[in-house]
């Protein structure tokens, strides 16, 4: 199921600062095929190597048909997805996460993610402005495997006084 808004914009590729979008705006990044590889390597990369990731028998013996990614492995690339994605951001940092982790990533999965604008504010700096962001992570079958918020620091074209 797709939490894609029906209303607002859908941004066309490109590169938008904070005062060329609006809340309503959405996109939808490519896909990305999870593999053994980056699960592997996450787990070099994070130290994390707890069973389920790494041993077929001990996933499905905690219910799991095979080893599954991560939950911050589907976390980083969705916002990789959200970053090489045609329609850009000009985004300055990223300065928070509200993330849930609603379903296993297997590996062999495809997912993609639904972006929404949902939130801005100016801040005190006037070349600079927070966007809230809804994203949801969806696999190939259209399950919501992952969804959250991030705020993002953006730059602004047209400084706003």
């Amino acid at each position: 199921m797709s939490a894609l808004q029906t209303e607002g914009r859908v941004l066309t590729p490109g590169l938008y600062h904070f005062d060329e979008i609006e809340v309503g705006d959405r996109f939808v990044t490519s896909g990305v095929t999870v593999t053994e590889t980056h699960v592997v390597n996450f787990a070099g990369v994070s130290g994390d190597f707890y069973d389920i990731h790494l041993d077929d028998i001990a996933a499905q013996e905690a219910g799991f048909p095979g080893r599954i990614a991560h939950g911050l492995l589907g976390l980083s690339l969705a916002d990789g997805l959200k970053t090489r994605c045609p329609v850009r951001l000009q985004g300055l940092a990223t300065l928070g996460w509200n993330w849930s982790f609603r379903a296993p990533i297997l590996i062999g999965d495809r997912i993609h993610v639904e972006i929404n604008v949902v939130g801005m504010r100016q801040t005190k700096r006037a070349d600079r402005g927070i966007a809230t962001l809804a994203l949801t992570v969806l696999n190939h079958t259209g399950k919501t495997v992952q969804d959250g918020e991030t705020q993002l620091l953006m730059g602004i074209r047209n400084r706003i006084e």
